[in-house]
Formats: structure tokens, sequence, C-alpha cells
């Protein structure tokens, strides 16, 4: 496909998700190097959890004794695309048309889905296939047909 022809798929362009992607891997890739620590991002949400939250699930050994680290390294993310958005963004407020019902939808959903799949789209994304995990691909081409199958009933839903 020719670039010229990304521009329908890509308005705003393509280069600022290729040097995202490539920050994002370099980050973790990092991460892992320096610390030997995986840094995907359901297990950020289920550790900060486990400070409030006292059922058993939250309060798991792998939850509790990571949370420190985790909480830094979500700080990390964050300001990362805190200053990125000052610097690049043009620092002014961003909006969606999408209702809000439908934003919280999708998040439990894609929270229940990263629980059900043992991880987030960043953990088998960038974490798993990186380290040559083939249920992070399963879970990575599930992930792509079912944010592509919504897509286009979202689009041809428009009402």
């Amino acid at each position: 496909m020719p670039m010229s022809s990304l521009s329908h798929l890509f308005p705003l362009g393509w280069q600022h998700y290729l040097l995202g992607g490539i920050l994002i891997g370099c980050g973790v890739a990092l991460l892992f190097l320096v610390t030997g620590l995986v840094g995907g991002m359901s297990t950020v949400f289920s550790s900060t959890w486990s400070l409030i939250m006292k059922q058993p699930y939250f309060q798991q050994e792998r939850f509790t004794s990571s949370r420190a680290w985790r909480l830094i390294y979500a700080l990390g993310l964050i300001l990362g695309a805190f200053i990125w958005w000052l610097s690049f963004g043009g620092g002014h407020p961003m909006s969606t048309s999408v209702p809000v019902w439908q934003l919280v939808l999708g998040g439990l959903l894609v929270g229940y889905g990263a629980r059900l799949g043992n991880g987030c789209t960043s953990g088998h994304g960038i974490c798993g296939l990186g380290s040559l995990q083939w249920p992070s691909l399963l879970a990575v081409l599930t992930f792509m047909a079912t944010a592509f199958l919504t897509a286009n009933l979202m689009a041809a839903w428009k009402p």
C-alpha cells in the first residue's frame, strides 16, 4: 500500500503513531534490561487496586509486592503523556464526541477483557510479543480482530 493511500486511514498522519510505538517499545525494553521487570499495564491497574480493595484477588503476592514500582511506572507514563501533550499537542484541552456512557462501558469491557485475557494489549503486544510468547500472539490477534470489528460496527451504526 503506497504511503499516499494511508492518508484516508490516518487523516492526522501516521508518523506520530510510529514514533510513539518506537518510544514505548524502547521504554519497555529499557525497563526489562535494567530491572528485569515486565511493564504491562493491566497489572499496574490490579496492583493499584490492591491498596484499597481487600478481596483475595487483589491481595495476591504478585500485586502487593510490586505495587511500589508499578505506581512509579504508571506515574511516569502519565507525566510523559502530559509533557508530550504540552510540547507537541499545543496544550489545548481535548474533547470527544463519544457519549460518557459509551466511554464507561468501553472501559469496563476493556478491563474485563484484560483480566480474561490475562493481560492487556500493551502487555501482550509489546512485552509478550517482544519475548516471543506465542499465547500473546493469539491474544493480540484477538484484540485486533475485536477492535476492527467494533470500529466497523460503530462506523456503520452512526445514528
